[in-house]
């Protein structure tokens, strides 16, 4: 007996320190009562799907022959973001042809007063970009072949990194070189498959695909939503993997499906051959397209290429004015170089000793 009272006041001087050590730690900031944290809430309804609806929403969108129509176009140069820098182009006007395989002819310029800012074109083959604004010797012509790879020139033709302790007057001509040679480096074919989005197959052999859920914290969509809201929405991920031996593969392209209220392809992101992210669309305000409205697709979307630094974001300005799946002659998608422009020729370039 005396024993279990030695124990009684052992287990009662524990509880003390116990409840001493709580009120310690509590007056330390270490366990804080009545605090609320915000957690992101899901979006809701969650659409379930498999694997042939969701080909069925990319071959949706893959069968699409063509487009034309008037765009809002923004550019976006990243080759200072190194230094924290980037330079951002005001929203400009833009006409837009696409038409597979690979045909592409864009136009972009002042809004109101029409002044072109450039053009580029491709016809699957051969690509096109001309640069009209700037300084005379940033303005140039450039040519080159769809499948060839090329390293990234500035204006004056070097490949040269970028300088961040450059201030005043150089790091404004530094920063005009780095827009100028981004907006070169933009190839039109990296559009055609942006907006034309390729379909895909089960009778492709060359590839294996696989499914996986994910959920992505957000800014609160929803009308009426507080400033600074956060929710979670839910996302299929379908990844597309090219074979490589008999237990090698590699990843190609990523596609997420928006999973809220319906099935939507949102975003879709394409990988080099050691993994390195090469593209990444992301597709958003479907709205019905074309004089009858019969084709939902995406009203903006926004291409991005971290390799090649930069990123574009187009807006069909009317989406029911777009003339959806009608036949262009090719001539169309061949660009001349009618202001004489410096033509800077990059097969030309790259054969150079």
């Amino acid at each position: 007996m005396h024993r279990l009272k030695n124990w009684g006041a052992v287990r009662a001087a524990a509880a003390v320190a116990v409840l001493a050590a709580a009120a310690l730690l509590s007056g330390c900031g270490l366990f804080k009562t009545k605090t609320r944290i915000s957690v992101p809430q899901p979006l809701t309804p969650l659409v379930e799907a498999d694997m042939p609806q969701m080909f069925e929403e990319i071959n949706r969108l893959g069968a699409v022959k063509s487009l034309n129509g008037r765009v809002d176009i923004q550019f976006l140069d990243t080759s200072y973001a190194p230094c924290g820098l980037a330079d951002k182009y005001r929203t400009a006007d833009g006409k837009l042809v696409v038409q597979r395989p690979g045909q592409v002819y864009l136009t972009v310029q002042v809004p109101v007063i029409g002044t072109k800012i450039a053009e580029m074109s491709s016809t699957g083959e051969r690509f096109w970009a001309a640069v009209y604004q700037g300084d005379l010797k940033y303005r140039r012509f450039v040519t080159g072949s769809n499948a060839a790879r090329y390293e990234k020139l500035d204006a004056d033709g070097t490949g040269q990194s970028p300088d961040c302790n450059m201030s005043g007057k150089r790091r404004e001509e530094a920063m005009q070189r780095a827009t100028v040679s981004a907006l070169s480096s933009l190839r039109p074919q990296h559009l055609t498959d942006a907006v034309l989005v390729p379909p895909v197959s089960f009778e492709d052999t060359r590839h294996v695909y696989s499914q996986a859920e994910t959920f992505e914290e957000e800014a609160d969509p929803r009308p009426g939503a507080p400033k600074g809201a956060r929710v979670m929405r839910g996302y299929y991920v379908l990844s597309e993997m090219e074979l490589l031996t008999q237990n090698r593969a590699r990843v190609t392209r990523r596609f997420w499906f928006d999973r809220v209220g319906t099935l939507r392809l949102a975003r879709v992101q394409i990988y080099g051959e050691r993994g390195q992210l090469i593209t990444d669309v992301v597709y958003s305000n479907p709205q019905p397209f074309g004089e009858e409205g019969r084709l939902r697709l995406p009203a903006q979307i926004e291409l991005t290429r971290p390799q090649d630094h930069y990123s574009i974001r187009i807006a069909f300005q009317d989406p029911g004015a777009v003339k959806v799946d009608q036949p262009y002659d090719p001539e169309i998608f061949v660009l001349k170089n009618s202001s004489s422009l410096q033509e800077v020729d990059l097969d030309a370039a790259v054969k150079k000793p």
